[in-house]
């Protein structure tokens, strides 16, 4: 896979599905009746003649007059928007608000490639709101001097205003918590300087550290503790020394860059590399300090796309090549891998491992393909598994994928077809409702397995969700 690009965008769309992909999720209006309408100006007010145009119209027919008033509710009626699916020249896509739960956005100075969520001490597995959340995006700057880390803190992310969805509950809820709909969020950030572009940013999942890495396209992979910066945030006055506005340590191993990182689960400190020239390398964290090995993993025969440490074995990882195949690794033996499996027919650009269920992966390729990997299959190096399941819904290249934090059988991928889309491997296909399944204009079937899609123009290159509030995935 060529390196991604980066345009103007927002860097973040903070979602969380509420209706089920059946619910109308975006409505087809006229770009005509968009425009030329005042603040509190009726859009359908011409529809309605006044008292004094019905005086000079002749009598008509009441039969022919309801027909005609049916022919306009019809036109008005929303549609269910599938991909594949042609806009009409004056015809843009709206998205309908009944369908989240909470739905914000933001921009940024420079376009962002990745982010990261940070740990926080706000409690774990949180519902309530307004909500707050804490993330690290690295920029891709005009210049390699101009590059940043921009630690940002969100907080005042209110629930979308939809009063009609909300029954008795929620609204005794919002009551009793003393919310308001549909706030203003409150965005405040801090910034790092970062030379040359970042392509990826990764933080380190033990909880009670703030340790990202961030990999530059000047082939070098930075450590950072960003501890001080959120303490900056959160306390007002409270200034950030020279020396924590500088990487811990600087992985100086790869003789190019990449995009393929990932941090242990099991093992504190443990750090994976993966760059464009096919090699890997593990970083280890020490008393003082960290210490970067210098032989490689070598096998992939094209660039490393992305790298997964097992969730349970703290000698294991996988890893994903434009050569089309997953590896099975074990650190202990860094001249070949363990296993090999052919998984797609073009690039494997990401993939994801389960962390409730540690024989499922995911992966996604350059063809729009994902597919559901079951591990137990990987038995030598002879057999050929095949994927439980594979999805070809979206069209373009899959640019990241992840499993839900709690949901063992729920994960969200995102597409250069400008689509996220969230599955649900529980849901089973039922023969009986085959005539129930909603068919495009163009002929799209959705799987029953797609629970929602989310279409956006600008943010098609990370989904995350959010460990602290698992209701909540952040896109850029």
């Amino acid at each position: 896979m060529s390196k991604r690009t980066t345009e103007d965008m927002d860097i973040s769309d903070f979602k969380v599905p509420k209706a089920p992909f059946g619910q109308p999720q975006e409505k087809i209006k006229s770009i005509k009746e968009l425009e030329g309408i005042g603040d509190f100006e009726d859009p359908w007010e011409d529809e309605y003649e006044t008292e004094s145009e019905e005086e000079v119209v002749e009598e008509e027919n009441n039969e022919d007059k309801e027909g005609d008033e049916m022919d306009v509710e019809e036109t008005e009626e929303l549609q269910v928007y599938l991909p594949g699916q042609e806009l009409q020249n004056d015809e843009v896509l709206e998205a309908d608000q009944s369908a989240y739960e909470m739905l914000h956005s933001m921009n940024v100075r420079w376009p962002c490639l990745s982010f990261d969520i940070l740990w926080d001490n706000l409690g774990e597995d949180r519902k309530m709101y307004p909500a707050t959340t804490y993330i690290v995006a690295g920029t891709q700057a005009d210049k390699p001097k101009n590059n940043e880390l921009i630690i940002m803190k969100m907080s005042q992310l209110h629930r979308t205003q939809n009063d009609d969805d909300l029954n008795d509950s929620d609204k005794e809820s919002v009551d009793s918590n003393n919310e308001k709909l549909d706030e203003d969020p409150i965005l405040e950030e801090k910034s790092l300087k970062h030379y040359g572009g970042v392509n990826r940013v990764r933080v380190t999942p033990q909880k009670d550290l703030q340790i990202a890495a961030s990999w530059a396209d000047t082939g070098k992979v930075h450590i950072w503790d960003l501890s001080p910066v959120v303490k900056a945030l959160d306390t007002k006055g409270y200034q950030i020394s020279q020396k924590s506005s500088k990487p811990l340590y600087t992985i100086e191993s790869h003789s190019t860059e990449g995009f393929a990182m990932d941090w242990s689960g099991t093992v504190p400190g443990r750090l994976i590399t993966g760059d464009n020239h096919t090699h890997i390398y593990l970083t280890t964290k020490t008393q003082s300090n960290f210490t970067a090995d210098r032989i490689p993993f070598v096998g992939h025969s094209s660039s490393v796309e992305d790298l997964q440490w097992s969730p349970t074995e703290k000698n294991v990882f996988a890893s994903a090549s434009a050569d089309q195949t997953i590896r099975i690794w074990d650190t202990r033996s860094k001249k070949k891998e363990v296993l090999c499996v052919k998984a797609h027919d073009a690039d494997v650009n990401v993939i994801t491992w389960n962390r409730k269920v540690d024989y499922l992966l995911a992966s996604g390729s350059d063809d729009g393909v994902i597919s559901i990997w079951d591990l137990r299959t990987f038995v030598n190096k002879e057999t050929k598994p095949s994927p439980v399941a594979n999805f070809k819904w979206h069209s373009a290249p899959i640019t990241s994928i992840e499993w839900h934090p709690t949901e063992e059988s729920v994960f969200g991928a995102s597409g250069a077809d400008d689509q996220i889309s969230i599955w649900d491997l529980s849901v089973e296909h039922d023969p009986e409702e085959n005539s129930d399944k909603i068919i495009g204009k163009s002929g799209v079937e959705v799987p029953p397995q797609l629970l929602f899609v989310h279409q956006v123009k600008c943010c098609k290159k990370s989904l995350v969700w959010n460990n602290l509030q698992s209701n909540i995935v952040i896109i850029d």
